[in-house]
């Protein structure tokens, strides 16, 4: 019996350019980005801490660390964010990806790590055991169909519906959850790519 392994989640796309000018990093607004932040072999690492301020003095957000993809912002179309992560245990009640933008609300998808386990929001699991291990994460937004589509190590884990077309854009890095967050979080991220869909 043949047994064909499921496509890539790349498959059907072309890569999009991406620099560093691409890769804007947002962090609390009163300390140094090295503070926050580092770069080294081709890792990026984000930090924050539950008791930082947020990224700009005027938000009442979450503290955050992120990778802000700047300059690829999308609102139609099918448009793919690929990056390998690595979230070392203690971090929880942390947003590690999402796609910002939305009809109504502020994000179409947040991915969040709660003791170990990927979050869709605080609700549905996406994939479980994920500490102190490098993992490949593909999410797919099919703006056009209305549907986001995420895959961990090339396996779809979850799809759902979007929230509908707002200015879109991807994200990665640390951002405390409203809730149930430990006092340290923490992500890193290699091999970052945006991808979209082949012209057919």
């Amino acid at each position: 019996i043949l047994c064909y392994a499921p496509a890539d989640p790349t498959y059907g796309f072309s890569p999009v350019a991406l620099t560093p000018e691409n890769l804007e990093l947002q962090r609390p607004y009163d300390v140094p980005l090295e503070e926050r932040y580092s770069y080294e072999n081709g890792v990026h690492k984000l930090w924050v801490y539950a008791d930082d301020k947020p990224h700009d003095p005027n938000s009442l957000t979450q503290p955050r660390t992120e990778i802000r993809i700047r300059g690829l912002d999308y609102s139609s179309g099918v448009w793919q964010f690929e990056g390998y992560g690595f979230v070392p245990n203690g971090t929880s009640g942390a947003t590690i990806a999402q796609i910002h933008g939305a009809a109504h609300g502020a994000t179409t998808l947040i991915l969040r790590i709660y003791n170990g386990d990927m979050r869709y929001y605080s609700f549905d699991l996406v994939a479980t055991d994920l500490y102190d291990k490098w993992f490949r994460l593909n999410i797919i937004h099919d703006v056009d169909g209305g549907m986001v589509t995420v895959f961990i190590d090339g396996v779809q884990k979850f799809a759902t519906k979007d929230k509908g077309l707002g200015d879109l854009y991807f994200k990665c890095g640390v951002y405390a959850a409203p809730a149930n967050i430990s006092y340290y979080m923490e992500s890193r991220w290699r091999d970052i790519k945006i991808f979209k869909k082949c012209e057919s």
